[in-house]
Parts: C-alpha cells; sequence; structure tokens
C-alpha cells in the first residue's frame, strides 16, 4: 500500500491584513518538520498542496526542493467569506479579533453551514464536500507511494471524516482539533483508503518546543 502524508500548514497571520502568509513562527515549525522527516528516513516522491500562499510556504520552508502540483480542492474554506454571510457583512470586532471568540463563532458557523444555511456564501457545503473529495481522488490515484499533502485545517477534517463515514458535524470537530504542521497519515491502494495517524507533532514534542505548538 501507498502512503499519504496530509500536512496542515504551518502558522499563518491571525489578525493581519493578510491572513494567507506564514509568520516567523511558522516558518520554524516547517523547517523543524522537513528536518524531521528526513531525520526518519521518510522522503516523499510526490509533492503536493493547494493554491494558497501559506500552504505553499509551509513546503517550501519544509525544504523538499522538487516544484509541488496544485488542487484547488485543498484550499480552506473561505471562512471570512461564510463570516460575513452570517453576520450579513457587519463581523463584530471581537470575532475578527479575539482568538477564543473567533473559533466560537466559527464553529457555529460551520454548523449552520453545514445544515444548508448560509445561502449568501460564496461557495455552498455541498460544493465544498465535492471539491475536496475531488482533492483526495486526485492525490491518491497515483503510481507514487509516499505522497506528501500541505493542505489546511478544513480539508483535513473533512477528508478524515469522509474516510471514517463520520456525520459531517464531526469534521468541524477535528478541524479545531488540527495543530499547525500536523501530521495525519493514510494508507491507500485501489481498494481503498484507511487512516492510521490523526494530528501528530512528534517533530515539536521536546519540551524546548512546546512554544511553537499553535492552531492557527
Amino acid at each position: 500500500m501507498a502512503e499519504l502524508l496530509l500536512v496542515r500548514h504551518a502558522q499563518a497571520s491571525f489578525g493581519a491584513d493578510n491572513y494567507d502568509k506564514l509568520s516567523d513562527l511558522g516558518h520554524r515549525q516547517s523547517a523543524q518538520l522537513g528536518d524531521w522527516l528526513r531525520g526518519t528516513g521518510w522522503v516523499p516522491d510526490r509533492l503536493i498542496t493547494g493554491t494558497l500562499a501559506r500552504q505553499a510556504e509551509t513546503l517550501a520552508s519544509m525544504g523538499f526542493s522538487a516544484t509541488p502540483e496544485q488542487h484547488a480542492g485543498l484550499n480552506e474554506y473561505d471562512f471570512k467569506d461564510l463570516l460575513n454571510a452570517r453576520f450579513g457583512g457587519d463581523v463584530p470586532q471581537m470575532v475578527l479579533g479575539d482568538r477564543k471568540t473567533h473559533f466560537r463563532a466559527l464553529r457555529e458557523t460551520i454548523l449552520h453551514w453545514q445544515e444548508g444555511g448560509l445561502p449568501d456564501a460564496s461557495e455552498s457545503w455541498a460544493e465544498f464536500s465535492a471539491r475536496v473529495a475531488a482533492a483526495l481522488r486526485f492525490v491518491t490515484q497515483t503510481e507514487a507511494r509516499r505522497v506528501l499533502v500541505v493542505s489546511s485545517g478544513g480539508p483535513i477534517g473533512q477528508i478524515t471524516s469522509s474516510v471514517l463515514n463520520a456525520p459531517n458535524p464531526q469534521m468541524m470537530e477535528l478541524n479545531l482539533q488540527l495543530r499547525n504542521t500536523s501530521q495525519s497519515r493514510f494508507l491507500f491502494s485501489s481498494r481503498g483508503i484507511g487512516l492510521t495517524e490523526f494530528n501528530a507533532i512528534p517533530h515539536l514534542h521536546p519540551v524546548a518546543q512546546a512554544e511553537m505548538i499553535t492552531h492557527s
């Protein structure tokens, strides 16, 4: 069987005008992960990211030199658009700037979206699910034996939930657990795909690296 290593991007720039770029810490997290993988002898023979800058920057800082493929199905849902749809374009400042308030509101918003709400959003839940499913087919229909994918919390949560045949709300519970540069591993073949590890951060476990563990 082949192995899929699904990595959540490193820490982005929460609260900045442009969220879609890594923080300095994010670059360090990425480098730590790349060094750890090479140290264990795990070298990918296929690289894939979404089309978001924070995903591409994560892979670049991991230190793998081959040019990655891209698939837009690995991109995050547009959380700003969903919040605007929920709050009629007037998102409370606490939701935008306070982490706990933001993620509480985001969870409530995604659950409502999954139930068919937010008709003014640019992407429906069904459309999001379909593009993530297409991305999973793309990354697993391959002769490669070790596939490294850098994506985001929403698609990783959705892929994991779908592999486990879990109900829709489970996607968001998994999404909110995912730490930056965490690894989720799957084994796949023409017969199917199975989860072997979720949200692992062995490269950040030493006490000296505790301050490097982040969720956004």
